[in-house]
């Protein structure tokens, strides 16, 4: 079967909003872009914290830190969407419950659930790269600081963590590749993101080959754009005449 290909679907009248597809797609786009960006700062402030935890020498703060990790983990992304869009809202306090659900547009309702589902799933990943990264570094180099007189926040803070980001920036990479594909999921509760905005032009134009190639296309530049950052980053931040952040120079 030969396909009727018609790629000026795409600036054709939209059926609503006195717009075209194309700005379905651009603002589905838009959309997917600030939810990842959100999420990460999520997963990365939340993931670092956490695998602090689990380097410690205190073992409940330890367990605090796998029990995090395991629940996170092994639940399966689009179960944890669910959870947070049933559930959370009415955990919250009755007066912050209500004017979330009865007052806050819903589209944002969506985005803030999305970036925490996505952000703590990713977080707990992350978890794990930090921890890998302080554990891979030398013990001396926690013990020197600490002779020196830091305190052991200090010692994180000043030296440990900024030697382990540098050697995990390469897996942290694929955790915000994984983290842009993973972003199609909020769809699933109601999001208006790139991947919900191409069911909708599948719909209501019937042009199912154009608008999932465009959306792939659209993915694969968000990809690469995140790929050139972190391959800049990474650069940036090799150490000279080391092995830690990349190849010796």
């Amino acid at each position: 079967m030969q396909a009727n290909w018609n790629w000026g679907i795409f600036f054709e009248q939209a059926p609503f909003g006195n717009v075209t597809y194309l700005n379905w797609l651009i603002d589905g786009f838009l959309t997917t872009a600030a939810l990842f960006i959100c999420a990460w700062i999520v997963a990365f402030i939340i993931g670092s914290f956490f695998g602090i935890l689990r380097t410690l020498p205190n073992k409940f703060l330890r367990g605090v830190g796998a029990t995090y990790v395991a629940i996170f983990r092994n639940i399966p992304l689009i179960v944890q969407f669910f959870i947070w869009y049933l559930a959370a809202p009415d955990l919250l306090p009755r007066d912050l419950s209500v004017w979330f659900k009865a007052e806050l547009n819903p589209n944002a309702q969506f985005f803030i659930l999305s970036t925490c589902a996505l952000g703590l799933f990713t977080g707990a990943r992350v978890c794990e790269q930090v921890r890998s990264g302080i554990l891979a570094l030398s013990r001396g180099q926690r013990y020197a600081a600490l002779a020196l007189g830091l305190t052991l926040p200090q010692t994180y803070f000043h030296v440990l963590l900024p030697n382990a980001y540098r050697i995990i920036v390469p897996p942290l990479t694929s955790e915000m590749l994984n983290m842009v594909k993973n972003t199609a999921v909020a769809s699933t509760i109601g999001l208006v993101e790139l991947t919900s905005q191409a069911n909708r032009l599948l719909e209501f134009s019937g042009f199912a080959y154009e608008s999932f190639i465009a959306v792939t296309m659209a993915y694969v530049f968000l990809n690469f754009v995140v790929m050139r950052i972190m391959k800049v980053l990474e650069k940036k931040m090799r150490l000279p005449s080391t092995g830690i952040g990349g190849k010796n120079v």
